[in-house]
């Protein structure tokens, strides 16, 4: 599920929608009954795959892995120093650390830290994940104070605590520090004296969120900070930021109406100013341009030059114009992007003077840079156009992101405003992290710094990465990459692992996974990737092919796949594992449930599976416009036929299946996991479940924990496939 911020887990079962579901009980999150029928399954599941020996090996291969000191330390930059969030054996809930770019650039980094999360866990007897810091950028306490937050067991729901960097002790509400109390929400800051806030807390929508901002004072109390704006109960989330850039400094709240539609607000000193795009678009403001990303077609028929009476702005494009001939009801936007049957926008990042795009070809990444006209008095006599170029530096081949270093020029006197953190690899490529900069006026590579380079955790050599195609049952063209020996012999006896997820316009690309590697590959499986419908590898239309009552095209999307692979002679049924969490764990239920015999096991992770009730559990409601309303009698009609809680049946056969969720996932709720097994169990049919006590969504808060977990998945697919 995409992340989204989000109430605790409830400690009581939440109303029934129906009076004929025995497994309610097992939705009380920390019942004393349902989590001795937890301790239970995860006795068995531990029975079952955790006391052999290849399991071990796997666990201590993947622990290698994570654990570390090669490992990329990923970084982001503030005035002298590069930030890092870092674990390791040693250090298993995390060092919140810092270097100066100088060190970063030698082979063994000297790290001051800042705060140790073992230390805190243990200090207060709370199992700490870091789930971020915001350094205060302006005016005289600059680099030295942080909102850090911090949240229980990986949960959603976390606390935000003031940290000063000198002293690395937090500043308490009785010293004047700021603080929010634990709830899903947010903290971040205006000025050293003043934050935006909003958190669950104070107000929640139905989903659990926020849905009131307000300006907060240090010292004030929240119940007496003003409110800036306040959304319905039945909006997803409201939050507020403040946009620090010199000379364009604004204020603004997003209110997000659905998962897909939102409204974008420019605070001014006369009340909240709507920016006036359409409700499913994306817009955000950048100096002096505006940016908007519709998700559907945008027709307009006013503000447009003399002489044009509509225009119509495609789905999936990316579009500009200055702000205030928005504001003003100029709607001659510029199309910087338009996208093609192959072709999507998977990011667009600024730097101080250019904009890098990122778009997806055939799941295949190519960057290019666009650099904004010069802004001027007598528009009559400017060059309107925006030029561009193609980003040299990235590789040919293989997944690569780029992301602004300091576009607001604040750190080493603005030498990086126009660089770019570049990073690529591809499923048999570590991962390498280089300083791209362009040159100010036109956008040129300046110039490519290799900084850090991922070592090779497993062998690769003998190995290759192929794109083939599948066609649907409605015969959409659907890609996947497949992982294999160069040498495999096709006679369908390959161990094959399926993954996808095929939700929330979320887009799978190519990736290096050490642990995946040494679990899997290097001991001859084979690994495929399938970009079905409900993903954004082909943008918005990709995405909304498999809305709510066409959510079933993506399950057909992955059974395609499926067939292909057995066709092709990589495999056959009985080898072929599928494996998939959250909504990727509704996908795996789902091909569990209506197409047993095109596998020989299932994973499904952290998942959603009862589709009556995933709206009344934790954050479910704000995916309804994903998925579609249970209570609505015609959206009911369709949700039941992807419900595979409702799907299963004492008569059906059945491959093998692992459940896997936490305790603390406040996000989806564990009693989708439990109950599943329990109907499974019920029904006779062999299935094996563990529940993680702590995680949140990610299913584990340690390398430790996450080794375990993995370690599960692979001697369940081993001893089933193999």
């Amino acid at each position: 599920m995409t992340d989204t911020p989000a109430p605790s887990a409830p400690t009581s079962a939440p109303t029934p929608a129906t009076s004929d579901d025995p497994y309610l009980w097992l939705e009380d999150v920390e019942g004393t009954e349902a989590l001795a029928w937890v301790a239970e399954r995860n006795a068995e599941a531990t029975e079952a795959l955790a006391t052999s020996e290849r399991f071990g090996e796997i666990e201590r291969q993947i622990r290698e892995v994570l654990d570390s000191a090669d490992k990329i330390p990923a970084v982001s930059l503030a005035g002298d120093h590069l930030y890092n969030v870092w674990k390791d054996a040693e250090h298993e809930r995390g060092l919140w650390r810092r270097t100066s770019l100088t060190s970063y650039r030698t082979d063994t980094p000297e790290w001051d830290v800042l705060l140790d999360l073992d230390e805190l866990s243990a200090t207060e007897g709370v199992d700490w994940v870091f789930h971020g810091a915001q350094l205060l950028r302006t005016g005289p306490l600059a680099y030295r104070r942080a909102l850090v937050d911090l949240s229980r067991g990986g949960s959603d729901a976390d606390e935000t605590r003031e940290f000063d960097l000198e002293t690395r002790t937090f500043v308490t509400p009785e010293d004047g520090g700021f603080y929010r109390a634990e709830a899903k929400g947010g903290m971040s800051w205006i000025d050293g004296d003043t934050v935006f806030v909003a958190t669950a807390d104070d107000a929640e929508t139905t989903s659990g969120y926020p849905r009131r901002a307000r300006r907060l004072t240090r010292g004030q109390q929240l119940a007496d900070a003003p409110v800036v704006f306040e959304g319905e109960e039945s909006d997803l989330i409201v939050s507020a930021h403040h946009d620090r850039t010199e000379g364009f400094e604004r204020d603004w709240v997003s209110r997000a109406l659905t998962f897909w539609t939102e409204e974008l607000f420019l605070l001014t000193p006369e009340g909240p100013e709507k920016i006036n795009v359409p409700d499913s678009a994306e817009a955000g403001a950048h100096r002096e341009w505006l940016l908007v990303e519709p998700r559907e077609e945008w027709t307009v028929t006013t503000g447009l030059p003399a002489g044009e009476s509509e225009r119509t702005y495609p789905a999936g494009s990316l579009l500009v114009v200055e702000l205030d001939a928005f504001r003003a009801g100029s709607r001659d936007l510029t199309v910087l992007f338009a996208p093609t049957p192959t072709t999507a926008l998977v990011g667009a990042s600024w730097t101080r003077h250019h904009l890098v795009l990122n778009v997806l070809d055939d799941v295949k990444n190519r960057l290019e840079v666009l650099t904004p006209p010069p802004v001027v008095v007598d528009r009559d006599d400017a060059d309107r156009g925006w030029q561009r170029r193609p980003f040299t530096a990235a590789p040919p081949l293989g997944t690569v992101s780029a992301g602004s270093v300091d576009r607001h020029g604040d750190s080493h006197d603005g030498a990086f405003a126009d660089s770019v953190w570049m990073t690529s690899s591809d499923y048999l490529t570590p991962s390498t992290l280089s300083l791209v900069t362009l040159t100010t006026d036109t956008g040129e590579v300046e110039s490519a710094e290799p900084l850090k380079a991922a070592p090779a955790f497993f062998e690769a050599a003998g190995l290759v990465s192929e794109q083939h195609f599948a066609t649907s049952a409605d015969g959409t063209r659907v890609p996947y990459f497949v992982v294999r020996p160069a040498e495999l012999s096709l006679d369908g006896s390959a161990p094959t692992l399926l993954y996808a997820y095929g939700g929330f316009e979320i887009s799978l690309t190519p990736g290096y996974s050490g642990g995946l590697g040494r679990a899997w590959l290097e001991r001859g499986g084979v690994y495929v990737v399938a970009n079905i419908r409900g993903g954004g590898e082909y943008g918005p239309t990709w995405h909304q092919a498999a809305l709510k009552e066409n959510r079933p095209r993506a399950y057909e999307d992955l059974a395609a796949v499926a067939r292909d692979l057995v066709t092709q002679g990589i495999t056959s049924p009985e080898h072929l594992g599928v494996q998939g969490g959250s909504n990727g764990g509704l996908l795996t239920g789902n091909m569990l449930a209506t197409y047993p015999e095109l596998f020989g096991a299932v994973v499904i992770q952290v998942p959603l599976l009862d589709m009556r009730r995933y709206h009344l559990l934790l954050a479910g409601a704000s995916w309804m416009a994903e998925y579609g309303d249970p209570d609505d009698d015609a959206e009911w009609a369709f949700l039941q036929t992807f419900s595979p809680y409702h799907l299963v049946r004492a008569e059906g056969s059945y491959p093998p299946v692992l459940l896997t969720t936490s305790t603390r996932d406040d996000r989806v709720h564990p009693g989708h996991a439990r109950k599943f097994t329990a109907r499974l169990l019920e029904q006779g049919h062999e299935v094996l479940s563990y529940e993680n006590i702590e995680g949140g969504h990610g299913g584990a808060s340690t390398n430790a924990q996450a080794a375990m977990m993995g370690a599960l998945a692979y001697e369940f697919l081993w001893s089933r496939l193999g």
